[in-house]
């Protein structure tokens, strides 16, 4: 999917990241603050073994992430978040939106891989690359690599999954 960073109009959105304790989902989401054309709707991620992550889009810029179907998540003793970051938006491309499409489903290897804690996840689409990594959002860093295309997701400060006794 393609893709390009833009600068951040404003202050840094908010996100606050939520689990739904019966399905496995995490999601989290900000307002879009882009006026605009561009698909308004959702990018569904999904690969062979039936991972599934979807991409929350307004006006053509990323405003959400929701993991579904979770790959099978590697756990690294450290996992470090990209230091070299700007604060901007991600906008995909607006071919979609010209035909009226208000979700889309792309196919692509899907990986997760966590630190010890839990508190940071990244999400990587296809092999990894060079990339350049933008926050989006206080807690959602979105990664572009050099052809302009999508190349995964950084989540941080993730809750503790519910324990059963919460629920």
């Amino acid at each position: 999917m393609d893709a390009r960073i833009e600068p951040l109009a404003g202050g840094l959105p908010a996100l606050v990241w939520r689990w739904d304790a019966e399905t496995d989902i995490l999601s989290g989401a900000f307002k879009g603050n882009r006026a605009g054309t561009g698909l308004t709707g959702t990018v569904e991620l999904t690969d062979e073994v039936g991972s599934i992550a979807v991409v929350d889009v307004h006006n053509g810029v990323i405003c959400g992430l929701d993991i579904v179907v979770w790959p099978e998540v590697g756990t690294a003793v450290e996992l470090a978040v990209p230091d070299k970051l700007t604060d901007g938006r991600v906008v995909l491309s607006a071919k979609a939106a010209k035909s009226g499409v208000t979700s889309l489903e792309l196919n692509a290897p899907l990986t997760v891989t966590t630190n010890r804690s839990e508190t940071v996840f990244h999400l990587c689409i296809g092999p990894h690359r060079e990339v350049d990594a933008v926050r989006a959002a206080d807690h959602l860093l979105i990664e572009v690599d050099r052809t302009g295309a999508l190349a995964g997701f950084w989540l941080t400060d993730v809750p503790p999954f519910p324990a059963e006794e919460d629920l």
